[in-house]
Parts: structure tokens; C-alpha cells; sequence
């Protein structure tokens, strides 16, 4: 009676290291992207972890705000961030790139636009360029309305006061949500009151404002080409080595403008649809863009990604 017993023990060892390598190889499998609170970085990252689970991967769109996305692909605790805006986020990211701690990477979306703007009706009224919001003061009443505190355009905006750049020392910053400040600019032009906001492209503010970006825009703030954006997805150090199936993912998402700015117009239009169902439903109608992303990649377990991510279409 004996050898039946070890046999038994032998098939328990058997199954518990089974399931010990594959609690290791799902652990490998593990993939953070941080993101922000913003509308366009929150559909990309959503897009990417549907995507890659889709190939088997254990994914996670983690938010946080802006520095603390460096500190954790610094630390390890995050693989990637979808959301680099440049040249406006060099005074955070710079330090990274440098360290060689975190990997520049990719282009995702060449064209953006990050800088200050106001609605189209104080443009017309004289209030064009950085050099004119000071002149304004106090129709303004000495406030610029920004997005959550921490972010790289509020970082911008304050220097410009703390250095009395343009005039604007009289200042005060008024950081937000990205909703509550559209809001707050939403009401502003219903009454047709005086504000100075910041503005990005893509997003469906560009269709649902009749706004005017501001020229003027130096190195020091927004960029010398008033505001004219990049957007990057950035890598933890060592993460193309770990992964290189899902880096190679990672590299060939790229997000026109025009698709962002359609994807978000949509969600604006349907209030009950979530980033990622506006972001599948375009991609949907859009096969040649996803076919691109998954050119070469694989799941987890070697087979054609492809198949697998139109699975999930269904």
C-alpha cells in the first residue's frame, strides 16, 4: 500500500510546482501604465490595457497625477505613461530622461496643443497674445484658470507669475479638474465674462468652445511655437529588455489628432458611454488603425495577436 501513497505524493509536488511557475509567469505578465485624469490620456491608456489583456497580459491602467507617473516608472512601480506632453512637461520629465531612469520612447501623437486660451470674443477684443492678458487684469480679475494642482501646466503658469513674466505677477492661479474648469469656462461664456483657461488638442473643448489659443509662448513656458505640442509614451528602464512583445505594441499605438478629437467629441455627445467603449467603438470603424498596432505582436503565449484583439471586437 505504500507505493500508490507515493505516487500520489509525487502527482501533489507535481501539481504544486505547476502552479507555483505559473503564479511566476503570470506575475511576469504584469503590465502598469500610469495615466492622468485627463480625458485624451485616459483613452489611450484604457485602449492599450484592453489591448493587451486581449493578448494575455495582465494590465492596469493606473491614475496618479503627473509626478508622481515619473517617480513610479522610476521606482519600478509602473511600466509606462501614454500622456508626455512636450516640451511642457521638460520640467518634470527632463530630470528622469537624464537619470536614464525612465525612457523617452515613442511619438504617440505629433500636432497637439497645450498653451493658455480664451474664448474667441476676447481674442477679438485685443486679448491675442501672452504680452496682452496683464492689460486685461481686471476683467480677468487677475486669475488664470488651470487643471489639477501638481500638472506641468499649472507648474508653467505659476512661474510666469513667480517671475512676473508678461506682467502677470498680480496673478492667482486657480487649479481645477479638467471638468470643473471647462465648467467654469462654459458658464464664463454663457454670461460672456472674461477668462483666460488652459486649452489642449485633441479634445472636444476645441468643438464645444468657441476659443482662441494666445500667441506668444516662449521656451520657457509653453514652447517657442506657441504651444505646439508632442505627445510621448514613455517606458520604465528595462522594460523594452522584460517585455519586448508588449514594447513593440506599445511603440506602433499612435493617436492622430483627429481621431482623439472625434473619439472625444463622441464621448461628449453620449454621456453614457466610458472612455474605452468611445475608444473600441471608433476603432471599430477604423480596422487599418488597430491592424497597424498589432503588426508583429503576439499573446502571451506566441500565437498572432491580431485574431485575438478582433475577438474581443465581437
Amino acid at each position: 500500500m505504500i507505493a500508490p501513497y507515493r505516487h500520489l505524493l509525487g502527482v501533489a509536488v507535481l501539481i504544486a510546482t505547476i502552479f507555483v511557475f505559473s503564479i511566476a509567469a503570470n506575475a511576469g505578465q504584469k503590465i502598469k501604465i500610469a495615466s492622468v485624469g485627463w480625458t485624451g490620456v485616459t483613452i489611450k491608456t484604457d485602449l492599450a490595457v484592453s489591448v493587451l489583456e486581449s493578448l494575455g497580459y495582465d494590465a492596469e491602467n493606473i491614475l496618479v497625477s503627473v509626478p508622481i507617473a515619473y517617480e513610479a516608472m522610476s521606482t519600478g512601480e509602473a511600466d509606462a505613461f501614454m500622456g508626455n506632453w512636450m516640451p511642457s512637461m521638460a520640467s518634470i520629465a527632463d530630470k528622469y530622461f537624464k537619470k536614464g531612469t525612465v525612457d523617452k520612447f515613442i511619438p504617440n501623437m505629433p500636432g497637439a496643443k497645450y498653451t493658455l486660451a480664451v474664448p474667441s470674443y476676447c481674442a477679438k477684443a485685443g486679448l491675442k497674445d501672452f504680452k496682452d492678458i496683464a492689460k486685461f487684469g481686471d476683467k480677468l480679475d487677475w486669475k488664470i484658470y488651470g487643471i489639477e494642482a501638481g500638472n506641468d501646466g499649472n507648474d508653467i503658469i505659476l512661474n510666469m507669475i513667480d517671475k512676473n513674466m508678461f506682467g502677470l505677477g498680480k496673478f492667482t492661479l486657480v487649479p481645477s479638474s479638467e471638468a470643473g474648469m471647462l465648467a467654469q469656462v462654459k458658464s464664463f461664456t454663457n454670461e460672456k465674462k472674461w477668462i483666460v483657461f488652459l486649452g489642449w488638442a485633441p479634445h472636444s473643448m476645441n468643438e464645444r468652445i468657441d476659443m482662441t489659443y494666445l500667441t506668444g509662448s516662449t521656451n520657457e513656458t509653453f514652447g517657442g511655437n506657441d504651444g505646439t505640442a508632442t505627445v510621448w509614451t514613455n517606458i520604465r528602464k528595462g522594460f523594452e529588455q522584460e517585455q519586448p512583445n508588449a514594447t513593440k505594441l506599445l511603440k506602433q499605438m499612435t493617436f492622430p489628432v483627429s481621431m482623439m478629437n472625434q473619439i472625444m467629441t463622441a464621448l461628449h455627445e453620449n454621456k453614457s458611454l466610458t472612455p474605452l467603449e468611445a475608444g473600441l467603438n471608433w476603432v471599430k470603424k477604423h480596422p487599418e488603425t488597430y491592424r497597424k498596432w498589432l503588426t508583429g505582436v503576439t499573446t502571451v503565449n506566441g500565437k498572432p495577436g491580431l485574431p485575438a484583439f478582433e475577438k474581443t471586437l465581437d
